[in-house]
């Protein structure tokens, strides 16, 4: 007897589990909390102020959309602005408020406390939530067609029409001097970077791991706190609201590239414990909160295990090379980028499955493996 199989087409995020939408986000946004009080705590005034205006920049966007797209049909008959509007807000749900929600306080912890024009503050806000929001979303129709992450589309937005006049402040000396953009964040002035380092030995700065796990760095406010991060990880793991595979994946796979890193420049008298190098590269900056919050979105990341785990492998591989060889000391939300555009190529139904094979075994190994041989060779003219 011949079976057949067949397709239904239907939007993400594709929920395995007994509950829906509205679950999904609730669970993301208790799994935010943490940050967020400590943002509350730590930068009241900066915390209040990015999530109330790119939160409600969002939620407006969103409602317009839902207006405009469920318009009365053209009948011959003239409708009111009225019945326009109720009509519209019949269509308006709980999750289509909960959904921009989310990627409002992500957006928001990872906007800068501060800028050095407090006009141009307010403008990078809105136009950054307002770019998200739309080009990230909305122009593909709405949630579940969106092939890139909100969040991450608002943020390159700010970080590269605005990213020269970006201000952190040291989490526990508020008070104390400005840092201007990443340059000398962690990533920037304390840590070299390894393309065009001039020969010169790699310090790691005045930061000790326990100030990156806690939070004691200038950087986003979401992307400070490693163990408020691991806590909202934890949570959402035991609620299987998020696939475990993509951060282990991701985490993974970068601290393995940053510890091949380390040996080349241990072997070439840059660095003292290639151990610590890798450990500071993944508590420092927002490799940890992108692994967590941003790559696992459901709409934008695959849908299958082998899928996940051959996604968090590029974004591992991305964000180490942008690390180490590019112009800028931070590439966690470029790889969530350039990761989403390789979605649906990973999700083509003519290799992808959910069950494992020898295929989908080898090919995340053989895609590892090659980078990370280019990756030591390229080391290996930089440093010897």
């Amino acid at each position: 007897m011949e079976l057949k199989t067949t397709i239904i087409k239907e939007s993400a995020p594709h929920i395995r589990r007994k509950d829906n939408l509205v679950g999904m986000m609730l669970d993301v946004i208790i799994a935010l909390l943490p940050l967020v009080i400590y943002g509350f705590v730590v930068f009241p005034v900066a915390m209040a102020r990015n999530l109330f205006i790119i939160a409600a920049v969002m939620e407006l966007s969103e409602f317009v959309f839902v207006l405009v797209t469920n318009r009365l049909p053209v009948d011959g008959t003239k409708h009111t602005f009225k019945e326009q509007f109720l009509n519209g807000c019949k269509a308006y749900h709980l999750s289509n408020a909960l959904v921009p929600l989310v990627s409002a306080i992500i957006l928001a912890l990872l906007m800068p406390t501060n800028m050095d024009n407090e006009a141009l503050l307010y403008v990078s806000l809105i136009t950054s939530a307002l770019f998200g929001i739309i080009i990230g979303k909305l122009v593909f129709g709405g949630t579940g067609t969106n092939i890139f992450n909100p969040a991450a589309v608002g943020f390159v937005f700010a970080k590269t029409c605005y990213g020269s006049h970006f201000q952190y402040f040291d989490a526990f000396n508020p008070n104390g001097a400005t840092i201007v953009d990443a340059g000398a964040t962690p990533l920037g002035s304390e840590h070299i970077a390894i393309a065009g380092n001039g020969g010169t030995s790699i310090q790691l700065g005045t930061y000790s791991l326990l100030d990156l796990f806690l939070g004691n760095v200038p950087g986003g406010i979401g992307e400070a706190c490693k163990l408020l991060i691991l806590v909202g990880l934890i949570y959402l793991i035991v609620r299987h609201t998020i696939d475990w595979r993509i951060p282990l994946a991701y985490l993974g796979a970068f601290f393995v590239m940053m510890l091949i890193a380390g040996f080349v420049l241990w072997f070439g008298y840059k660095i003292d414990d290639p151990w610590t190098f890798a450990l500071y590269e993944l508590l420092s900056g927002g490799v940890m909160f992108n692994a967590v919050y941003m790559a696992t979105d459901p709409v934008t990341s695959p849908i299958t295990h082998p899928g996940r785990v051959m996604f968090g492998i590029i974004l591992a591989i991305c964000t180490t090379f942008i690390r180490l060889f590019a112009a800028i000391p931070e590439g966690c939300v470029y790889s969530i980028l350039i990761g989403n555009m390789l979605t649906s190529i990973i999700d083509y139904p003519k290799w992808s499955t959910n069950k494992w094979n020898w295929k989908n075994i080898v090919w995340p190994i053989a895609v590892f493996v090659v980078f990370a041989l280019i990756e030591l060779w390229a080391l290996c003219v930089e440093v010897f």
